[in-house]
């Protein structure tokens, strides 16, 4: 890995992960994502590739034409000869197939409608991107409606609870006897850690990603890298300072892995941190403050935006600090709030003064 940036090195492995996933497909693909590539994360075009090689599959196993063809001698032809029909049977066999997987032959997979409208969405895009470059005649996919998703409750930590949280990560005494002797060596990394997550709002993908360089106690600020590359300063509390500062003395002490010499947080191979690692430990401490809820590092990402939009009342301060891009996607997360809020106003307004009967 050397010392190139995280965020250029996950961008080189995504860049090799994907070509695998092209290599399989028709080799028509290659022009779409060309196409999307520059308004896309590399993360984001995986995610198409994946949703593709499972349409081409079905393609080969169900479509009577397509007997004893390979996916990727499939021609674009093919694509235009579709028809809604064709279309709405395949979002009936997402519901629940079978898939040859390195790890397992004939596994068997289910998709909710979540799930369902997320790879259909994937297929609108391509087959918009072929029909808008008249490559094809028709565009069937434009007329399949996605599924109907409902809203899913934002989970989030509450405010005693997020007390709760840092007094676990500093006191370590909900934990096991093995998770304890473990806890001693990594307690002021843990904390710092999830301090950071607690008081920015900031992606687990950005918090790994920090290195040495990128915080700022001058200004009590840290450099990270949003989706699609774009730098940006994320401002934290007096709180998070605290934590951050004893890390750092920590840190100090601790010779790293080669090649991890600018990583910010380290693992106990002083490596740097992994976003596997992160989601475990979040999981480890959360676990005794909260049963009834799954709490992740997105989660804890949620506690902060509905912690800083119940203060504000500012849903594009709130856009603004967690990288959305638009605003209607904050909104749609914080809706329930937003309606909270507005039910609360209903008396605040006085049109006349109550008189006595």
């Amino acid at each position: 890995m050397g010392n190139r940036p995280y965020y250029e090195q996950v961008d080189i492995e995504n860049t090799q992960k994907l070509r695998q996933l092209i290599a399989a497909l028709p080799p028509f693909v290659k022009d779409f994502f060309r196409g999307i590539e520059p308004t896309t994360s590399s993360r984001t075009r995986i995610a198409y590739a994946y949703d593709l090689n499972i349409f081409f599959d079905y393609l080969v196993k169900n479509n009577p034409e397509l007997k004893n063809t390979e996916k990727r001698d499939i021609s674009l032809e093919v694509l235009d000869r579709l028809t809604p029909s064709d279309l709405m049977e395949y979002m009936e066999y997402l519901k629940y197939y079978h898939k040859d997987t390195a790890e397992q032959a004939n596994k068997e997979h289910m998709n909710k409608e979540r799930g369902i409208m997320r790879k259909v969405s994937s297929l609108k895009t391509f087959y918009h991107f072929f029909y808008r470059h008249e490559m094809i005649k028709n565009n069937p996919a434009a007329l399949v409606d996605l599924p109907k998703v409902s809203d899913k409750a934002i989970i989030r930590l509450d405010i005693d609870e997020v007390a709760m949280l840092l007094d676990h990560v500093e006191q370590g005494d909900q934990l096991t006897k093995s998770q304890k002797i473990f806890h001693n060596k990594t307690k002021v990394r843990d904390l710092a850690l999830i301090s950071l997550l607690l008081g920015t709002g900031i992606r687990v993908s950005e918090c790994v990603g920090l290195d040495l360089g990128d915080v700022d106690f001058k200004n009590d600020g840290i450099k990270i890298h949003r989706k699609g590359g774009k730098e940006v300063i994320v401002y934290f509390s007096d709180e998070v300072e605290e934590a951050l500062r004893d890390y750092m003395e920590e840190r100090k002490q601790i010779v790293p892995a080669e090649g991890h010499e600018n990583a910010l947080f380290l693992s106990i191979q002083k490596k740097r941190i992994n976003v596997r690692s992160v989601e475990n430990l979040v999981k480890k401490y959360t676990r005794s403050v909260t049963v009834l809820k799954n709490i992740t590092p997105h989660k804890l990402r949620s506690t902060y935006g509905t912690n800083l939009y119940q203060e504000t009342g500012d849903i594009y301060l709130v856009a603004d600090v967690l990288g959305h891009s638009d605003v209607n996607t904050t909104r749609k997360h914080y809706a329930a709030i937003e309606d909270q809020n507005r039910r609360s106003a209903r008396n605040k307004v006085k049109l006349r003064e109550k008189r006595d009967k």
